[in-house]
């Protein structure tokens, strides 16, 4: 399964993929994860190829195999990169959002700020995915959205 987190720049993304991905460990998931900011050019396409080059869900061999999940960060907020994700497989999106206002002041304290012309531009023009999921980081803190995340991961596992 891959799980796309998506959203704004400031939305907090990385820590929430960061926190889901440690959860889902100490729980004996086998976890892999691509951050959007790892890549300087092609940014979406090269985590695509990532993605697909990434190690088999199971060895086929088991009673019932380890289904590994992907986690993959990042705004995603053109149509067009939603929709590449969206034939890779068992794709689920979920969209972090948060106030413009929240958004520019996370990325004020981050160590690596982005220009703050790119964080309105991306708030603007981004175009909301068919989200399987929705947190409003401005209502729910790290902990409860690595929560919701983490039994949404379960749910769709279990259907």
């Amino acid at each position: 399964m891959i799980v796309v987190i998506c959203g704004p720049p400031g939305a907090g993304k990385t820590s929430i993929a960061t926190c889901v991905r440690r959860r889902l460990q100490e729980r004996g998931r086998r976890v892999e994860s691509f951050h959007s900011d790892d890549f300087s050019s092609r940014t979406y396409e090269q985590l695509a190829e990532r993605v697909v080059d990434g190690p088999p869900t199971g060895s086929g061999t088991e009673t019932r195999p380890d289904t590994g999940i992907t986690l993959v960060d990042g705004t995603f907020y053109r149509r067009e990169w939603q929709t590449q994700f969206r034939t890779l497989g068992d794709v689920r999106f979920v969209l972090v959002t948060a106030s413009l206002e929240t958004c520019l002041e996370r990325n004020r304290d981050r160590a690596d700020p982005i220009d703050e012309q790119g964080v309105h531009v991306v708030y603007r023009e981004f175009d909301e995915p068919d989200a399987d999921l929705e947190i409003d980081t401005d209502r729910c803190g790290p902990a409860e959205a690595t929560d919701r995340i983490v039994a949404a991961i379960d749910a769709w596992l279990d259907s």
